[in-house]
């Protein structure tokens, strides 16, 4: 391939790399919000609750800041990127639920911080699944 044929794939990967760094660092971000507020709301509510209050309200923030940052030359309306969200947060509530339900199942006992835990390795298996359906289906049409 001569050079001038692989500057012109360059653009492309340009923009897959700025959407991974974005979303790693939104990413991040989430999953430590998730996991603080998840755990300061374990110590009122049961775990499925603290659960989905954490998700909930880190899934319209997470939408919100990949939609303006990860995705910024997406045409998709703010309504239809929530919408499409909402798909994901159920798939990431019954994972995130599923893996905190089962470990208090073999650890009954288990504190809210050790669940903390748990949830760390379902959020980033979420994440990488959200990743993949935000960029190739919901802002799949990046330009105008």
């Amino acid at each position: 391939m001569s050079p001038r044929r692989s500057a012109s794939t360059r653009p492309g990967r340009a923009a897959l790399n700025r959407e991974v760094f974005w979303f790693v660092v939104i990413g991040v971000a989430s999953t430590v919000a998730q996991a603080l507020l998840y755990w300061v709301l374990r110590h009122w509510s049961p775990p499925v609750l603290a659960n989905f209050a954490s998700l909930l309200v880190v899934t319209v923030l997470n939408t919100e800041a990949n939609r303006r940052l990860t995705f910024r030359g997406s045409v998709v309306r703010v309504l239809q990127a929530h919408l499409a969200a909402g798909g994901l947060f159920v798939l990431a509530y019954l994972v995130t639920s599923g893996a905190v339900l089962l470990f208090r199942h073999y650890r009954p006992t288990a504190s809210p911080a050790a669940e903390t835990l748990v949830l760390v390795p379902s959020f980033a298996l979420v994440t990488v699944v959200r990743f993949t359906v935000l960029r190739m289906v919901v802002f799949r049409h990046r330009h105008r």
